[in-house]
């Protein structure tokens, strides 16, 4: 079942810089794309253009069957609660305890005054919990956030996005900041955990091999275009030469 579907993305800055250039896209329920491109190439203006966090100059995004290009305020915090973001930075509240950080996930299912005291029910407390575990943190959940190596903090981040029970994970760059092993482990979390509960996902990786390890499709963008819709297996060297290098292809693309 198609769950996101894009045509016709175009995002151009004010300074003229053209980030996204009528980019069509679609994901099904339960993919794991990874999304690959050179710095630049437009990968973190997708994702962010696709929750809103950006708002796009054209094109056309449609949600689990809803339109979301021009929403706001109800219906913008509700299509977020179900596109969870986990970011390059882990943009985690570093002063507070880990478990609270995942339960911030939370916040889009509760009033205002609820959340900003704090007030979460049993269940989401538990379900917080349960999270931190199948991440391997139980042991570390009363911790401050900043207590806790990088790859820690992104497993918190992966936790608090899930906490979301979305249906789709938009990962921008989730390892770029971490050591080869502390990627892999990362990468091992995400995907068992959206391949286990059905959630799917799209990742920006600057790894070529780590995409072709774990993603069901990759996509390549160079330029803000998309240039490679394929599987692992169509991810030639030749092909990882073009959308590194060239700015002009034709886009390859499974039936």
């Amino acid at each position: 079942m198609t769950l996101l579907q894009v045509e016709g993305l175009s995002k151009i800055y004010p300074d003229g810089t053209k980030a996204l250039d009528n980019l069509n896209l679609e994901i099904r329920t339960g993919e794991f794309v990874v999304v690959i491109g050179p710095s630049g190439a437009g990968k973190s203006t997708l994702l962010r253009s696709l929750n809103r966090m950006i708002e796009p100059t054209n094109g056309k995004i449609r949600f689990k069957g809803e339109e979301t290009m021009g929403i706001k305020g109800k219906k913008l915090r509700e299509m977020r609660r179900h596109m969870g973001m986990i970011f390059q930075g882990y943009n985690l509240v570093t002063r507070v305890s880990v478990i609270k950080n995942v339960l911030h996930g939370r916040l889009g299912y509760m009033s205002p005054f609820k959340g900003a005291l704090g007030l979460y029910s049993k269940s989401d407390t538990e379900a917080a919990k349960s999270m931190l575990q199948r991440v391997g943190l139980y042991e570390q959940m009363y911790k401050r956030a900043d207590e806790l190596s990088g790859g820690q903090q992104q497993r918190v981040g992966i936790a608090r996005a899930l906490s979301q029970k979305p249906d789709l994970i938009l990962a921008d760059e989730p390892i770029a900041s971490l050591d080869p092993a502390s990627s892999l482990t990362i990468m091992h979390y995400l995907y068992t955990i959206c391949k286990e509960e059905g959630i799917a996902c799209l990742c920006n990786l600057h790894q070529v091999e780590i995409a072709k390890k774990y993603a069901t499709r990759i996509i390549g963008i160079h330029k803000g275009s998309k240039v490679f819709d394929g599987s692992p297996e169509e991810l030639t060297d030749d092909m990882i030469q073009l959308i590194y290098n060239q700015s002009h292809a034709k886009v390859k693309e499974t039936a």
